[in-house]
């Protein structure tokens, strides 16, 4: 079997994962090969030693080779069963930073835009015509592999992928799977993480959790709620996030208004909207403790953090690892073996497995996975004000992919008018001369609206 890792220089990342893949004895026991593609020649070696180091580790045996930039792209993908994507296309200098400093001179604040937003629209803008390099690359050499993507903006990537090229595609992320077990440790209710069950659907970091119960089928959401407003007055309780004292108090606001939580954290959410975020009402950063700016400052920590990190990775030519709930080894298994395993995935809405939402946007729904692939689960019907938050964001999200497809740069402003939080704080011509600054900005990240 062969795994190909585009983006392979997000050393930790790949560390992780193909770490779970080296741990499965189904995917290790006929051989596995992995593919590693990086455009950085010195991080590209760095990941390729931790991952040798792993795979001496665990006694996996892989036959591991790099290959590096886009002339070596398709050898790269060659005969690859799976392809795991983890690209940041123009990195935190100079695209992060140019993504939050000109929108903060219009008086325009974000906290993470890599999602939605004016941030998320320039990431996606810069990151689809790489993947439609993937996408093209991987018909030819690959045509039967799954890409399990992990970029973000997940909905506008996965979405692409799955609407203009012909690869199989899911897109993968972590909020599905540690929003009930974050939910019940901040409330105090951990006893009734074994046997739940829940329902999540939605649209990714917009998935609601619809459905949650104990083992003895009891509703518990009469219970999340109460605590979840008591808890709020109390301010909420502060977690260390990379040196950040971050809380949730934005979802609990979700359920307290539109009545049911959401999956991604609350300095996620808090710029998905028109609510948090308004230079006429300052004291809501205060009382919802919103971290802005967050993202440019975890992306310095985390260099940071590598450095040292580094050093103790790279000095080490054998590495321990213990197989994580991480999705991507476990798809594969259940594709290779046909032992069924379900996940969160993100997919297209095609037979509106979300009734109320497009047929053509990128939901997140549960899926079945085994040997003949990814089975998304028709949901239904979301709570009507359930389905018009996540339509505020699908709005921006087709709008992008389109001006992506078609290189209109009027696009880019429609997608940026009807962002809900730029469009609550910027007026319209603001918005326009903001994209034509950020565009001239971004230059050759973005050299097809020039």
């Amino acid at each position: 079997m062969k795994i190909t890792f585009l983006g392979a220089g997000s050393t930790i990342f790949s560390k992780n994962v193909l770490g779970d893949c080296m741990a499965s004895q189904p995917l290790v026991e006929d051989g596995l090969e992995i593919s590693l593609y990086d455009v950085s020649p010195t991080r590209l070696s760095e990941s390729e030693r931790v991952i040798q180091a792993l795979n001496k580790g665990l006694d996996a045996r892989a036959r591991i080779k790099t290959y590096l930039g886009l002339e070596q792209l398709k050898p790269a993908l060659k005969g690859a069963d799976f392809v795991v994507n983890a690209v940041q296309i123009g990195g935190y200098d100079p695209c992060t930073i140019t993504d939050f400093e000109i929108p903060k001179k219009y008086g325009l604040r974000q906290t993470i835009a890599d999602t939605l937003g004016i941030g998320g629209i320039m990431r996606t803008l810069r990151t689809i015509p790489v993947m439609e390099q993937f996408g093209r690359a991987m018909e030819e050499a690959c045509p039967d592999a799954w890409l399990l993507n992990y970029s973000n903006p997940m909905a506008m990537l996965t979405g692409y992928m799955l609407r203009y090229t012909g690869v199989k595609t899911v897109g993968l992320c972590h909020s599905v799977q540690v929003c009930v077990e974050h939910l019940f440790r901040d409330l105090g209710m951990e006893d009734k993480v074994p046997g739940h069950r829940e329902l999540i659907a939605g649209i990714n970091h917009m998935a609601w959790l619809l459905d949650i119960r104990d083992r003895d089928g009891v509703d518990l959401y009469p219970e999340i709620k109460r605590r979840a407003k008591d808890l709020s007055a109390r301010g909420g309780v502060a977690h260390d996030v990379g040196g950040a004292l971050l809380a949730d108090l934005v979802r609990y606001d979700y359920i307290d208004k539109l009545g049911y939580y959401c999956t991604e954290s609350s300095e996620h959410n808090a710029e998905y909207n028109p609510f948090y975020i308004k230079a006429r009402y300052p004291e809501l950063i205060e009382r919802f403790k919103i971290p802005l700016d967050e993202y440019p400052r975890r992306c310095v920590a985390q260099i940071e953090g590598w450095e040292k990190a580094s050093r103790m990775l790279l000095s080490q030519d054998t590495l321990a690892h213990e197989r994580s709930p991480e999705y991507a080894s476990h798809i594969m298994e259940a594709m290779l073996t046909n032992r069924p395993y379900k996940i969160g995935g993100n997919v297209l809405n095609t037979g509106h497995l979300i009734e109320n939402l497009p047929g053509n946007a990128c939901v997140e729904v549960p899926c079945l996975v085994d040997g003949a692939g990814v089975a998304p689960t028709r949901v239904g019907r979301l709570p009507v004000q359930l389905a018009a938050m996540n339509m505020t964001n699908i709005n921006v999200q087709q709008i992008t992919i389109e001006a992506a497809v078609t290189k209109r740069r009027d696009h880019i402003y429609h997608a940026a008018m009807l962002d809900p939080h730029t469009a609550a704080e910027l007026s319209i011509d603001d918005i326009i001369s903001m994209v034509d600054e950020m565009i001239e900005a971004h230059g050759d990240w973005m050299p097809k609206f020039h």
